[in-house]
């Protein structure tokens, strides 16, 4: 009898050991992508959205309590993957805003995939890659620019829906000009959209992802690499919040007996987000190579003396980065026709395409020129749909046979 129990303890000793081992493996495995991805970036929150934030420990006899906002908010911005020291710190003072960036990164991340779902370069996403898109943000490509100021027009988006809506306590509708009257006669009223306090937000938060300028530089080179890609980045935000702000509309209600306008008040609102989507891509197709640039205007400017032209360069590039509104980009695209991992290209093949098209789309664009696949699929849809009194439309199932077109 002392045997067997004996023998019943061991197997649940065994057993909870064993379960211990695999909560272990399981922990392992759950945060492994953590571990594994590199460059983590802000943009993730938009993948993974906000996690609630951790319990806190109750305070031990005699200890100091902290104010529990201060402790919640330390508990959202310390959890957060990505978060560079300055973009913490934004958290930490409007804590209730970061749930207003997730979503925003999130828009911009759909609003990507959207524009560039027919292109060669298709916008996708890094599976369990901390910096979402992963190497394509290490190069200064234009597909590197659109990121950036789809982004960063996103945070403003969701920041100043946040206030209009009053999800935010440390922001409200824009009343700058509430109650004054214009030349033309109509009284600013309304919820005007406070795009200025989510532009302020965006340039906080979004360009706080910058890092510090490193000590270690070899050469100067690789300090003016740096120096570029900074300015590059910075650039791109900023043309992403200018693109808001530049599509802003106004609505206008009329009071007055019968339907009169007697009194017009008015107010701005933002567009759709697809409407901002579209101008970036736009801007996308005119992205200014910098570099390039510099060294046509170097080829053309055959009067500056030699010892000057570096310096005359600096200006020009400088000059560019200022005035230009818009995007900009110091490395050529790479081929995204053929796979590549290592530079985060993950090919054509397989994609489908559109052999009447004569857009991106095409089989003959999308393809690169490999030819296509023909695949006959059978698709489900409704047919002989009937109104049955009453009330509600009754249909049969249908099958139909499409030729569905693929990249070799």
């Amino acid at each position: 009898m002392a045997l067997l129990s004996t023998s019943i303890l061991i197997l649940s000793v065994t057993l909870a050991s064993m379960r211990n081992v695999m909560s272990f493996i399981q922990l392992i495995v759950l945060f492994l992508p953590f571990a594994l991805s590199a460059s983590p970036n802000w943009m993730y929150l938009g993948i993974i959205g906000i996690p609630p934030p951790l319990q806190q420990q109750q305070a031990s006899p005699g200890s100091e309590i902290e104010d529990p906002e201060i402790v919640q908010a330390r508990a959202v911005c310390s959890a957060l993957p990505g978060l560079a020291s300055k973009q913490v710190d934004v958290c930490m003072k409007h804590p209730n805003a970061i749930y207003s960036v997730s979503d925003g990164a999130k828009k911009a991340i759909e609003q990507c995939q959207l524009q560039f779902r027919h292109e060669r370069w298709n916008c996708s996403v890094m599976e369990n890659e901390q910096s979402v898109f992963g190497p394509t943000l290490d190069k200064g490509s234009k597909e590197t620019a659109f990121i950036y100021a789809i982004t960063s027009a996103g945070v403003v988006y969701s920041i100043t829906n946040a206030c209009s809506s009053g999800r935010l306590t440390e922001c409200s509708c824009d009343s700058m000009q509430h109650g004054q009257t214009t030349p033309e006669g109509w009284k600013w009223g309304g919820c005007s959209d406070n795009l200025r306090f989510g532009l302020q937000f965006s340039r906080k938060f979004v360009d706080g992802s910058e890092p510090n300028r490193p000590d270690n530089f070899k050469t100067t080179k690789q300090k003016r690499i740096w120096s570029n890609r900074l300015k590059m980045n910075l650039h791109n935000n900023e043309v992403g919040r200018q693109i808001v702000m530049s599509l802003m509309k106004m609505h206008c209600r009329c009071h007055g007996v019968s339907g009169s306008c007697e009194l017009k008040t008015c107010w701005k609102f933002m567009p759709s987000f697809n409407e901002i989507g579209n101008e970036l891509k736009q801007k996308y197709g005119k992205a200014i190579l910098i570099n390039h640039a510099v060294n046509d205007s170097q080829k053309k400017n055959s009067t500056i003396h030699k010892k000057r032209e570096p310096r005359a360069l600096k200006r020009l590039n400088r000059r560019m980065l200022i005035e230009s509104k818009e995007l900009v980009h110091i490395q050529k695209s790479p081929n995204y026709c053929k796979q590549d991992f290592e530079n985060g290209v993950l090919g054509t093949e397989g994609r489908k395409c559109n052999i009447t098209s004569t857009g991106p789309d095409s089989c003959n664009k999308l393809c690169c020129g490999r030819g296509y696949i023909t695949k006959v699929v059978k698709e489900e849809e409704h047919c002989n749909c009937k109104f049955v009194w009453c009330c509600y439309v009754k249909c049969d199932i249908c099958y139909k046979n499409i030729e569905q077109k693929s990249c070799k």
